[in-house]
């Protein structure tokens, strides 16, 4: 009886044994699941792509001056026929150029010390032209030609072209989409280097966007928009936590 005893007591410590054993692990198991669950990696990725502008804006100016304000004005009138036939030769149509309203200043003697003084010397007309493109390469040609009006009498201001990307929002989500996927390889590399796993994304958080002339390294806190060249580089930058299982 002894005996039979003693092996159930026997066989009872060793199930106790083996179920502590077993929670033990399992226990174990669970905090080493959860603690490395908390573990995060924190990596940044980028993407850069090369575009080029699909639309200009250019801006010119001219004037004509005169003693009598009627002939200041048919003046302009003459030179303001001249800019548009010019620019019409240049392939421009007609409903693309803009002139603006006519700006006219009053013109007095100057004192020897360079101040106005009442008296009116004449008056100088002066108008804006502006045309909008998407024929990008031929208005960039037209902001550097358009000084030839000089010879024809006419004084003439061109200023540099304005140059945009219109499909930019578009741009920005495939932008960051890839920066998102550059930073997810580097942080598969980072964990693979521990030999352990990238899990779910913890945290994101997206950079300003930079657009750049071309070859340009300028940066800045809230961006950069470059629109004086025709050739422009967008760089996204993302930065993604990713929990490490």
């Amino acid at each position: 009886m002894a005996d039979s005893n003693r092996s159930g007591f026997t066989a009872f410590a060793v199930i106790m044994a083996l179920g502590l054993i077993i929670t033990g692990l399992i226990i174990g198991g669970t905090w080493r699941k959860v603690s490395r669950s908390n573990v995060m990696i924190t990596v940044t990725g980028s993407a850069q792509k090369e575009i080029r502008s699909d639309l200009a804006v250019w801006n010119g100016s001219f004037s004509n001056e005169s003693k009598i304000l009627t002939e200041a004005y048919q003046k302009l009138q003459e030179s303001n026929s001249k800019v548009k036939s010019y620019l019409i030769s240049k392939g421009f149509p007609q409903e693309k150029i803009v002139f603006s309203a006519v700006n006219t200043q009053t013109l007095y003697r100057k004192t020897n010390e360079g101040s106005n003084t009442d008296e009116i010397t004449g008056y100088r007309l002066s108008q804006d032209v502006s045309i909008e493109s998407g024929e990008v390469d031929k208005v960039d040609q037209l902001s550097r030609e358009s000084t030839e009006l000089i010879l024809q009498g006419i004084e003439f201001n061109s200023s540099a072209p304005l140059f945009y990307y219109t499909k930019l929002s578009d741009l920005k989500i495939e932008m960051i989409g890839l920066a998102s996927k550059d930073a997810k390889m580097r942080a598969d590399q980072i964990a693979s280097s521990t030999d352990n796993k990238v899990g779910e994304v913890r945290s994101s958080r997206m950079g300003v966007i930079q657009i750049n002339a071309k070859n340009s390294t300028d940066v800045s806190d809230y961006g950069m928009n470059d629109v004086s060249s025709l050739e422009k580089t967008i760089t996204a930058v993302v930065t993604v936590s990713y929990s490490i299982e």
